[in-house]
């Protein structure tokens, strides 16, 4: 088979299987019973792929049993056999508004093509018909530019034509006609209105409604964490967070953001018309699976508009086991030793997006028994869990943590979860809990376990009460793990090695895992994320450090001596293991 035979014509079954049978990833038997399932019941529909066929056959590799003739598979073998470069389609490392600018979507779709690169001089099409190749000469004398082919996943060129240029088509007719420019200046209130009565933004126009669904369908597929909708001058971005890292999306004109904006609160019924002020509010939809799913919305005034942030709780997140949220069997233990008892304080510390909001709510749910009345006071609710009983903070009307807390405590609870303790009066209802027979689960925003301590005597809570209520510190962080269908093994430097965990002594392993990229990672080298945690239990070695003017540090040595890991050994651990890096551990882990 070779790439310029045949010219305007789509690729055919019996173009395929000689060459299959030549690389050996099929047998001549298989090629003659493929051949007679395709003349007869099982016959392709006419727009149907050969490629995407064979795929649905669910072929294995003639030469290596074990690996399945995937479509991914499939076409990266075509590729490669006809020596065009292959092409995986990622909307996140493209200027989709740039590339469906190129050509019609009529004329994309009647030659199964996409443009996927565009410059000054060059535009590069993506398709599965190697051999339809009138468009090219056509294309190149319209675009007066050069014409470059990869070859990619049929049933992706096929739906990325839908997606992008359907999202491209409703973002241009809701800016007015392709002439958005002229809204380009618009970012006050009462322009906005005005052009609104005018029909020209409209936050349920149905293009507007169009760019809001897919945003969310296309953030779930992403396996987004946070969405951030962030306005500027003339143009706004769309960025998702993903294993912890912003990747830009998208970029609209700032009027058709505001519209955009406007269509989200609406759904999060927030106050449409307050721009001046920060808005919090909460969605519930489906994952394209039916998975249900609560996005949680922030507003926030900024320069040239709101700045609109969407965090998304899978409610299959927040249920995990401890050893699914990373702890070791030892830290495991230690966890549930500090949760079952029945009255005390255990703080639970990290940045925000270090994942306390899982490791609490995954706790709450094993805690919430029949038997039990948990209670909790939140700002705001990150959740709603039908399991036990939450409040929201409302300062608007006086109720704060400190007042809620106090509310609880009439309510007869077993189990209180406080959001936050961020000041005195908060912390000292939270002690009153503690020392009248309730187990008091909270947060501290420090960056280790040690300064949570610290943290508390600062803001005034005498030594001796956090000696008679404390019973332990978590401080936490999320690490990247290696995708495992691409991670590859790498030797370890010594000296960087000790560097890593010095001042301890840990063996080096032979090799570590590295980064390596593949589709299913989206050439990141990471998939997912994991949990590694520092435990610091209130000994009564530990107890004795605390004083009026003792320091974190001490307190930290001496839950060292007492067995506690840090936040870097257990990082190592997890490289050690193979779930991730060296560079991830650095990048995340405070220096010792």
């Amino acid at each position: 088979m070779k790439a310029y035979e045949g010219i305007d014509r789509r690729l055919g079954l019996e173009d395929l299987l000689p060459d299959l049978i030549d690389d050996g990833l099929i047998l001549t038997e298989q090629a003659e019973e493929l051949r007679r399932l395709y003349r007869g019941t099982h016959a392709p529909k006419s727009e149907t792929h050969p490629l995407v066929w064979l795929a649905e056959r669910d072929l294995f590799n003639a030469s290596d049993p074990a690996e399945p003739l995937t479509l991914d598979r499939l076409t990266r073998w075509l590729a490669k056999r006809l020596e065009i470069p292959f092409f995986h389609i990622d909307p996140l490392k493209m200027d989709v508004d740039s590339v469906t600018r190129i050509i019609a979507p009529a004329y994309a779709a009647r030659y199964r093509i996409l443009p996927v690169a565009v410059s000054a001089s060059k535009v590069t099409f993506a398709t599965a018909e190697p051999f339809e190749r009138g468009w090219e000469q056509e294309l190149g004398q319209v675009l007066r530019r050069d014409i470059d082919r990869v070859i990619a996943n049929p049933l992706e060129v096929m739906r990325f034509q839908e997606e992008l240029f359907g999202l491209s088509h409703s973002i241009r007719k809701a800016g007015l006609n392709d002439d958005w420019r002229q809204l380009a200046g618009v970012t006050n209130v009462e322009a906005l209105v005005d052009l609104g009565k005018a029909g020209k933004l409209e936050a349920n126009d149905r293009h507007i409604i169009n760019i809001v669904d897919w945003l969310f369908q296309y953030a779930f597929e992403q396996r987004a964490s946070d969405i951030h909708l962030e306005p500027r001058r003339e143009v706004a971005n769309i960025r998702f967070r993903i294993d912890g890292m912003l990747h830009s999306v998208y970029q609209v004109p700032a009027a058709i953001m505001a519209a955009i904006t406007s269509r989200i609160k609406s759904l999060g019924r927030m106050d449409i018309v307050e721009k001046r002020r920060p808005q919090d509010g909460r969605i519930k939809t489906r994952t394209p699976g039916g998975q249900e799913v609560e996005l949680r919305l922030s507003t926030m005034p900024t320069a040239f508009g709101e700045k609109l942030v969407m965090r998304i709780f899978d409610p299959q997140v927040l249920v995990r086991s401890t050893e699914e949220l990373g702890f070791s069997p030892g830290d495991s233990r230690h966890w549930q030793e500090m949760i079952s008892q029945t009255h005390g304080i255990v703080l639970v510390t990290g940045p925000t997006g270090s994942g306390k909001t899982t490791t609490l709510y995954s706790t709450l749910k094993t805690l919430a028994r029949p038997e039990v009345n948990l209670c909790t006071i939140e700002d705001p609710i990150e959740m709603v869990e039908p399991s036990f009983n939450q409040m929201q903070v409302n300062h608007a009307i006086g109720l704060d943590f400190a007042s809620g807390v106090r509310t609880l405590m009439r309510q007869d609870p077993d189990i209180i979860m406080v959001g936050e303790i961020r000041d005195l009066e908060t912390a000292e209802m939270a002690i009153q809990a503690a020392l009248t027979g309730h187990l008091v689960l909270s947060t501290l925003h420090t960056n280790d376990a040690a300064s949570a301590i610290t943290r508390l005597m600062d803001i005034g809570v005498p030594p001796y009460l956090i000696n008679a209520t404390l019973l332990g510190v978590v401080a936490q962080r999320l690490l990247r793990t290696l995708c495992p269908h691409c991670k590859g093994e790498t030797p370890v430097d010594l000296n960087h090695w000790q560097a890593l965990t010095h001042p301890w002594k840990s063996k080096a392993p032979e090799r570590v895992y590295a980064p390596v990229g593949c589709l299913k990672c989206r050439e990141t080298g990471y998939q997912g994320r994991v949990g590694i945690y520092e435990i610091l239990r209130l000994s009564t070695e530990v107890k004795a450090q605390i004083q009026p003017n003792c320091s974190s540090e001490d307190i930290a040595l001496q839950g060292l001596k007492q067995g506690m890991e840090s936040l870097r050994i257990s990082g190592v651990r997890k490289v050690v293991a193979g779930l991730t890096s060296i560079e991830e551990l650095l990048r995340v882990t405070p220096a010792v």
